[in-house]
């Protein structure tokens, strides 16, 4: 379980790029009508999910660790790590409903016209959610030093 979590601080990183360069790569690829950015975007895209799972699932594994801490006294805000679950299962379940719909639409030679400017409406709006999920996320560690070294002290003590 430990073995998992430990990762979460590492995997988020590359959820948070990925999405953030698929957003930027639709937007290059629409606006400027060049579609080797937009075949990028979708290979892009696939990856940010699987990074988005990886994420969410030691995620999970830390918040086991949590609530162990949490019998051995530490102080844990839970409320704040619900709040950074929550938005971390909207923003993977968001992108990988896009990754669907987008991977339908270029399947069926529709990709196209409105459905393009759509799609980049929608991930200028999943943007909002990886932004979201990181702020909450960085309030864990910076304001509650929630998967610190501080954190651990505090429950040896």
């Amino acid at each position: 379980m430990e073995l998992l979590a430990q990762f979460h601080p590492k995997v988020v990183h590359f959820a948070i790029a990925l999405l953030s360069t698929y957003v930027l790569l639709e937007a290059i690829g629409v606006l400027f009508k060049k579609d080797f950015f937009l075949k990028a975007a979708h290979l892009i895209l696939l990856l940010g999910v699987l990074g988005a799972v990886a994420a969410v699932l030691t995620g999970n594994q830390a918040e086991e660790v949590a609530e162990l801490w949490e019998e051995k006294g530490a102080i844990i805000p839970f409320g704040s790590i619900n709040e950074h679950k929550d938005y971390a299962n909207i923003t993977l379940w968001y992108f990988a409903v896009l990754l669907v719909i987008r991977t339908v639409l270029v399947l069926k030679k529709k990709f196209t016209g409105y459905f393009k400017y759509a799609i980049l409406v929608l991930a200028i709006v999943g943007a909002y959610f990886v932004y979201e999920t990181g702020e909450h996320g960085g309030e864990l560690v910076y304001k509650h030093g929630v998967g610190t070294e501080l954190k651990k002290m505090e429950i040896e003590e």
